[in-house]
């Protein structure tokens, strides 16, 4: 299964692609670890993306595209994949399909979830994030058992600098105007499915998994 999840910011995508890896035992190939980690192992790429990210300015698309076909080149992602946090734009996802093409691969399921603007703020505005592992929380929906640290390795929690409210809605708006050409390209292709995603996470990972199911039992006949 090679599954793209989709939505705007705070939508909870990583939050269900880790969940979703783990219960289907695949990879999660997410590119904000990839930035991170190329960051944190000072490669060629890596260097490149932190000129940006130093600025402040988001890392281009080919430096991006070329971190995520060197993932893809690892024998673990050849069964499949849950890939989030990209593509966001147009221009990125006939980027990633030209990428599959050279591996004879293609996309089978995009998922957009869908969530309302004050539940998006809520979760964005109270994300915690470990300062090691790089797991998030949630100061309300999915606090830690101790306050201040990580329940997997137990290193401190932060809240990124951009998780205000007032960054939050300017993030809201760029992704609202990208959307749109975004959704109806993977709907022309008949691989796009919708699911609102304001519940808690567990229901809406079961919904994600019977679309998975779905998508597995149609493609036996």
């Amino acid at each position: 299964m090679r599954l793209v999840l989709l939505g705007p910011p705070g939508a909870g995508k990583g939050t269900q692609a880790k969940q979703l890896a783990e219960k289907l035992d695949l990879p999660h190939v997410s590119t904000g670890d990839l930035l991170r980690e190329n960051v944190s192992q000072d490669t060629n790429l890596g260097r490149e993306a932190k000129n940006f990210m130093n600025r402040g300015l988001l890392v281009p698309d080919d430096i991006v595209a070329r971190m995520l076909r060197q993932r893809f080149n690892h024998p673990d992602v050849r069964r499949g994949f849950i890939l989030d946090g990209y593509p966001r734009n147009l221009k990125q996802a006939e980027g990633l399909d030209a990428i599959l093409r050279e591996q004879d691969s293609l996309l089978e399921l995009v998922v957009y979830l869908d969530s309302s603007d004050p539940v998006i703020i809520q979760r964005i505005t109270g994300r915690l994030v470990c300062s090691n592992c790089g797991l998030s929380f949630h100061r309300t929906n999915m606090p830690p058992k101790s306050e201040g640290l990580c329940d997997k390795c137990g290193s401190r929690l932060y809240q990124r600098t951009d998780d205000t409210e007032e960054t939050a809605r300017k993030r809201l708006e760029v992704y609202k105007k990208e959307a749109c050409a975004l959704i109806e390209y993977y709907q022309e292709k008949g691989i796009l499915k919708c699911l609102t995603a304001d519940a808690e996470a567990a229901p809406v990972l079961n919904n994600i998994l019977e679309l998975v199911k779905e998508y597995d039992d149609s493609h036996k006949k």
